[in-house]
């Protein structure tokens, strides 16, 4: 059955969900599940994962050593976008027939420039 993320959705909706698949990430982080991170990872983003570290996405992850990113904050859907705010992390966040993916985790903002992520597609 395919998902419908934007137009079926209403904003609260797809906010939840951008939401719960940002904290399911981190909850795979923190409790050193990389198969489970690497999955909740958009397919560019895992590859190049693997392709800057030169190891399997799995290990690529749980070698950086993440901090703990806490609670959410804040979330914001700009249709098939999504930018997930916690307390000690942002993540950005792409939607999939099969749900939403991060797209770039372990980011901080920079004064007029684009974020600086550790975990990015190409």
């Amino acid at each position: 059955m395919p998902v419908c993320l934007t137009a079926c959705s209403t904003l609260g909706e797809r906010e939840a969900a951008a939401s719960r698949a940002a904290q399911r990430f981190e909850e795979s982080i923190r409790h050193s599940d990389g198969i489970r991170a690497c999955a909740a990872l958009a397919p560019d983003t895992r590859q190049e994962v693997e392709e800057s570290a030169g190891t399997p996405c799995a290990q690529a992850l749980l070698d950086e050593q993440p901090s703990p990113a806490g609670a959410v904050r804040e979330v914001q859907v700009y249709g098939r976008q999504a930018q997930v705010v916690l307390a000690a992390d942002t993540l950005f966040l792409s939607a999939f027939p099969s749900g939403w993916k991060i797209t770039a985790a372990g980011c901080t903002p920079r004064p007029r420039r684009p974020y600086q992520c550790q975990v990015k597609g190409g």
